[in-house]
Protein backbone atom coordinates (compact mmCIF):
# COMPACT_ATOMS: atom_id res chain seq x y z
CA UNK A 1 0.00 0.00 0.00
CA UNK A 2 2.84 2.36 0.16
CA UNK A 3 3.13 2.90 -3.52
CA UNK A 4 -0.59 4.25 -3.38
CA UNK A 5 -1.53 7.85 -3.71
CA UNK A 6 -3.80 9.12 -1.28
CA UNK A 7 -6.89 9.30 -2.88
CA UNK A 8 -6.38 5.57 -3.81
CA UNK A 9 -6.08 4.44 -0.14
CA UNK A 10 -8.93 6.31 0.54
CA UNK A 11 -11.33 4.31 -1.83
CA UNK A 12 -9.51 1.12 -1.01
CA UNK A 13 -9.99 2.06 2.82
CA UNK A 14 -14.20 2.84 1.95
CA UNK A 15 -14.06 -0.48 0.60
CA UNK A 16 -12.71 -2.39 2.92
CA UNK A 17 -14.99 -0.35 5.87
CA UNK A 18 -18.25 -1.23 3.75
CA UNK A 19 -17.81 -3.46 0.80
CA UNK A 20 -22.03 -3.50 0.37
CA UNK A 21 -23.21 0.33 0.93
CA UNK A 22 -21.72 3.86 0.20
CA UNK A 23 -20.89 5.40 3.18
CA UNK A 24 -19.50 9.29 2.52
CA UNK A 25 -16.65 8.66 5.00
CA UNK A 26 -14.95 11.57 2.93
CA UNK A 27 -18.26 13.38 4.22
CA UNK A 28 -17.37 12.68 7.65
CA UNK A 29 -13.80 13.68 7.56
CA UNK A 30 -14.62 16.87 6.26
CA UNK A 31 -17.86 17.12 8.89
CA UNK A 32 -15.19 16.41 12.23
CA UNK A 33 -12.58 18.78 10.47
CA UNK A 34 -15.39 21.59 10.78
CA UNK A 35 -16.69 20.09 14.03
CA UNK A 36 -13.10 20.68 15.30
CA UNK A 37 -12.33 24.07 13.38
CA UNK A 38 -15.94 25.36 15.02
CA UNK A 39 -14.37 23.79 18.82
CA UNK A 40 -10.75 25.62 17.92
CA UNK A 41 -11.99 28.71 17.29
CA UNK A 42 -14.40 28.99 20.34
CA UNK A 43 -11.78 28.37 22.74
CA UNK A 44 -9.64 30.80 21.07
CA UNK A 45 -12.05 32.77 21.17
CA UNK A 46 -12.27 32.65 24.90
CA UNK A 47 -8.79 32.96 25.27
CA UNK A 48 -8.81 35.62 23.22
CA UNK A 49 -11.29 37.86 25.38
CA UNK A 50 -9.69 36.94 28.68
CA UNK A 51 -13.17 35.20 29.69
CA UNK A 52 -12.93 33.14 32.70
CA UNK A 53 -13.75 29.42 32.11
CA UNK A 54 -15.17 27.66 35.05
CA UNK A 55 -13.58 25.25 36.78
CA UNK A 56 -17.35 23.31 36.39
CA UNK A 57 -20.35 24.62 35.61
CA UNK A 58 -23.18 24.37 37.60
CA UNK A 59 -25.76 21.74 37.82
CA UNK A 60 -28.38 23.68 36.61
CA UNK A 61 -26.48 25.07 33.74
CA UNK A 62 -26.36 21.35 32.79
CA UNK A 63 -29.85 20.93 33.18
CA UNK A 64 -30.67 24.16 31.12
CA UNK A 65 -28.32 23.34 28.19
CA UNK A 66 -29.29 19.75 28.19
CA UNK A 67 -32.64 20.80 27.82
CA UNK A 68 -31.98 23.68 25.17
CA UNK A 69 -30.03 21.49 23.57
CA UNK A 70 -32.27 18.73 22.93
CA UNK A 71 -35.04 20.67 21.47
CA UNK A 72 -33.35 22.64 19.72
CA UNK A 73 -31.65 20.14 17.84
CA UNK A 74 -35.38 18.66 17.61
CA UNK A 75 -36.24 21.85 15.73
CA UNK A 76 -33.67 22.27 13.78
CA UNK A 77 -33.80 18.45 12.32
CA UNK A 78 -37.27 17.36 12.72
CA UNK A 79 -39.57 20.53 12.61
CA UNK A 80 -41.91 20.86 9.55
CA UNK A 81 -41.09 24.79 9.52
CA UNK A 82 -37.38 24.47 9.41
CA UNK A 83 -37.25 21.80 6.54
CA UNK A 84 -36.26 24.19 3.92
CA UNK A 85 -33.10 24.65 5.81
CA UNK A 86 -32.53 20.90 5.27
CA UNK A 87 -34.09 20.51 1.76
CA UNK A 88 -30.98 20.72 0.00
CA UNK A 89 -29.70 17.88 1.39
CA UNK A 90 -32.54 15.97 2.43
CA UNK A 91 -35.94 14.38 0.95
CA UNK A 92 -39.21 14.88 2.51
CA UNK A 93 -40.70 11.30 3.16
CA UNK A 94 -43.44 11.65 5.87
CA UNK A 95 -44.95 13.52 8.71
CA UNK A 96 -44.06 11.60 11.76
CA UNK A 97 -46.26 14.33 14.54
CA UNK A 98 -46.48 17.24 16.66
CA UNK A 99 -45.33 19.36 13.61
CA UNK A 100 -42.66 17.08 13.02
CA UNK A 101 -41.44 15.38 9.10
CA UNK A 102 -39.37 12.34 8.43
CA UNK A 103 -36.60 12.70 5.71
CA UNK A 104 -34.19 11.03 3.91
CA UNK A 105 -31.03 12.00 2.82
CA UNK A 106 -30.16 12.64 -0.41
CA UNK A 107 -27.42 10.52 -2.09
CA UNK A 108 -26.76 12.41 -5.11
CA UNK A 109 -23.30 11.48 -5.09
CA UNK A 110 -21.58 13.93 -2.89
CA UNK A 111 -20.18 12.57 0.33
CA UNK A 112 -20.33 16.22 1.55
CA UNK A 113 -24.07 16.76 1.19
CA UNK A 114 -24.67 13.27 2.33
CA UNK A 115 -22.43 13.60 5.56
CA UNK A 116 -24.52 17.09 5.68
CA UNK A 117 -28.13 15.49 4.91
CA UNK A 118 -27.23 12.64 7.90
CA UNK A 119 -26.17 15.35 10.39
CA UNK A 120 -28.96 18.41 9.47
CA UNK A 121 -31.81 15.17 10.21
CA UNK A 122 -30.49 13.44 13.11
CA UNK A 123 -30.92 15.20 16.65
CA UNK A 124 -28.67 13.23 18.57
CA UNK A 125 -26.14 14.01 15.68
CA UNK A 126 -27.12 17.49 15.68
CA UNK A 127 -26.82 17.63 19.35
CA UNK A 128 -23.25 17.68 19.62
CA UNK A 129 -22.94 20.86 17.59
CA UNK A 130 -25.52 22.68 19.24
CA UNK A 131 -24.34 21.86 22.94
CA UNK A 132 -20.91 22.61 21.55
CA UNK A 133 -22.24 26.07 21.02
CA UNK A 134 -24.67 26.53 23.72
CA UNK A 135 -21.29 25.86 25.88
CA UNK A 136 -19.31 28.42 24.29
CA UNK A 137 -22.07 30.84 24.56
CA UNK A 138 -21.77 30.24 28.15
CA UNK A 139 -18.93 30.90 28.87
CA UNK A 140 -18.80 33.67 26.29
CA UNK A 141 -21.90 35.47 26.52
CA UNK A 142 -23.66 33.65 29.76
CA UNK A 143 -26.65 35.90 30.05
CA UNK A 144 -28.10 35.79 26.81
CA UNK A 145 -27.55 32.10 26.12
CA UNK A 146 -29.04 31.34 29.64
CA UNK A 147 -32.01 33.02 28.31
CA UNK A 148 -31.75 31.75 24.85
CA UNK A 149 -31.62 28.50 26.73
CA UNK A 150 -34.46 29.29 29.14
CA UNK A 151 -36.92 30.24 26.21
CA UNK A 152 -35.76 26.65 24.29
CA UNK A 153 -36.38 25.04 27.90
CA UNK A 154 -40.09 26.61 28.19
CA UNK A 155 -40.77 25.83 24.82
CA UNK A 156 -39.73 21.61 25.57
CA UNK A 157 -41.29 21.39 28.52
CA UNK A 158 -44.76 23.16 26.89
CA UNK A 159 -44.39 20.09 24.17
CA UNK A 160 -44.40 17.47 26.71
CA UNK A 161 -47.37 19.18 28.49
CA UNK A 162 -49.08 19.46 25.16
CA UNK A 163 -48.30 15.47 24.48
CA UNK A 164 -50.02 14.46 28.24
CA UNK A 165 -52.86 17.09 27.80
CA UNK A 166 -53.69 14.77 24.39
CA UNK A 167 -52.87 12.01 26.21
CA UNK A 168 -55.39 12.33 28.93
CA UNK A 169 -57.78 14.29 26.76
CA UNK A 170 -57.61 10.81 24.43
CA UNK A 171 -57.78 8.27 27.68
CA UNK A 172 -60.81 10.71 28.77
CA UNK A 173 -62.83 10.36 25.76
CA UNK A 174 -62.29 6.83 25.26
CA UNK A 175 -62.41 5.58 28.78
CA UNK A 176 -65.62 3.87 30.29
CA UNK A 177 -68.88 5.02 29.49
CA UNK A 178 -71.82 4.30 32.21
CA UNK A 179 -73.49 1.24 31.25
CA UNK A 180 -77.18 1.01 32.40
Amino acid sequence: MAGLGMKQRVARLRRAYAPHENRPLDGYLKAMGTYAAVTASLAGLVKATGRPVPERPTPADVVLLGVATHKLSRLLSKDAVTSPLRAPFTRYDHPIGSGEVMEQVRDSGSPTRHAIGELLSCPFCLAVWIATGLTGGLVLAPRLTRLVATALTAVAASDFLQMGYAIAQQAAESGPHDEK
